[in-house]
């Protein structure tokens, strides 16, 4: 079952960074976070994020991110306190059950106050987005929903990814315009045995090239005064060596399935859609590739990784509204006043909770 997209005229996103423009803007970063003993990583966060939203175009008009770092910092400070408090009373054994008890709450709301602040602080064509998730919902998603999905062996994960995926875009609004997302579940299971595909046909691969490689790893062994422990940890490092092979790409082709689907189903007020058609197997080739060569770099293109996956994203990211862009954009901005005054409360509340 396909999504069934309007007769609109196609906005295809765009970005228009550089990676010698944001080399600049991350090299001043680290140099500032390390002298200021990462205190200065809040502004080098905001920095960051405007770059790449100002750069990140549709139908001509950029998107833009308006966080300041004293927020940011503001929300960090809160949370690393939270942190020490719970180091040093949980060292009682009463209030440690008190405080993981409590955490079942707090970790929902925080989640809540993240989404909501990342939305509030970021806009396209001038409009600000929102979140009106709720707690309950956040709970249920992210605590109650994973254990029955462990009760059933995980055969019901997808369910649990799409009910996220629902919750975090059924809470979002552009101006006051709501948005909304629902899909059958089939898309989901597709992307969970792809996952699955690839991770079964890397164990096949690793045994057999273990299998016919088996005398050289005896052999290596054997020169050593300790035989037994070489082949120990020669078996250790091939089996994390396998579990990265197999989860990491896994989870890569994954979350690019669901990225597209939940794009596809997505709804942006009265019938206005997305599309977006990014290649699993393109995105893992980006995604190894850019890990290889920020290693042999030591890092130091670590800005053309990110814009290289960013340019890759946008460029099969589309949107396409179900009449004129100009009058959709009018009657949102006409609109915006509703929630206007909102944005003053805010909390710095960003833990990187992506949608």
């Amino acid at each position: 079952m396909q999504a069934n997209h309007p007769q609109g005229t196609p906005n295809e996103f765009e970005f228009r960074g550089s990676a010698s423009e944001y080399f600049g803007i991350w090299i001043v970063n680290l140099l500032l976070s390390l002298i200021t003993f990462g205190i200065y990583s809040a502004w080098a966060k905001v920095r960051t994020k405007k770059y790449f939203y100002q750069n990140t175009y549709v139908a001509g008009r950029s998107f833009d991110y308006h966080a300041t770092g004293l927020q940011i910092l503001f929300g960090r400070i809160i949370v690393v306190a939270g942190i020490v408090i719970y180091s040093v009373l949980g060292a009682i054994p009463i209030v440690n059950l008190v405080l993981i008890l409590g955490l079942i709450f707090v970790i929902p709301y925080l989640l809540v106050r993240s989404l909501r602040f990342q939305a509030r602080v970021s806009s396209w064509s001038n409009v600000r987005f929102d979140f009106q998730g709720t707690w309950g919902s956040a709970a249920a998603n992210y605590f109650l929903y994973p254990i029955i999905a462990a009760l059933t062996l995980y055969t019901t994960w997808p369910f649990v990814t799409r009910s996220v995926q629902r919750f975090h875009v059924n809470g979002h609004k552009f101006g006051a315009t709501a948005m909304s997302f629902d899909s059958p579940i089939g898309p989901f299971y597709k992307a969970a045995l792809a996952a699955m595909a690839w991770g079964l046909g890397t164990i096949v691969v690793a045994i057999a090239v273990v299998g016919v490689n088996m005398n050289f790893v005896e052999a290596l062994a054997s020169i050593n005064e300790n035989p037994e422990d070489v082949a120990a940890a020669i078996d250790v490092i091939l089996i994390l060596l396998l579990l990265f092979a197999v989860f990491v790409p896994a989870s890569i082709i994954y979350r690019a399935m669901v990225r597209n689907t939940v794009y596809n189903y997505a709804i942006l007020g009265d019938g206005h859609r997305f599309y977006s058609d990014v290649n699993a197997l393109r995105l893992l080739w980006i995604s190894v590739s850019n890990a290889v060569v920020i290693s042999v770099t030591l890092g130091l293109m670590l800005p053309w990784a990110h814009v290289r996956r960013a340019r890759y994203l946008a460029n099969h990211t589309t949107f396409i509204p179900s009449g004129s862009l100009d009058e959709f954009v009018g009657d949102v901005t006409a609109n915006v006043s509703a929630i206007g005054d909102a944005y003053g409360d805010i909390e710095g509340f960003d833990i990187g909770i992506a949608v």
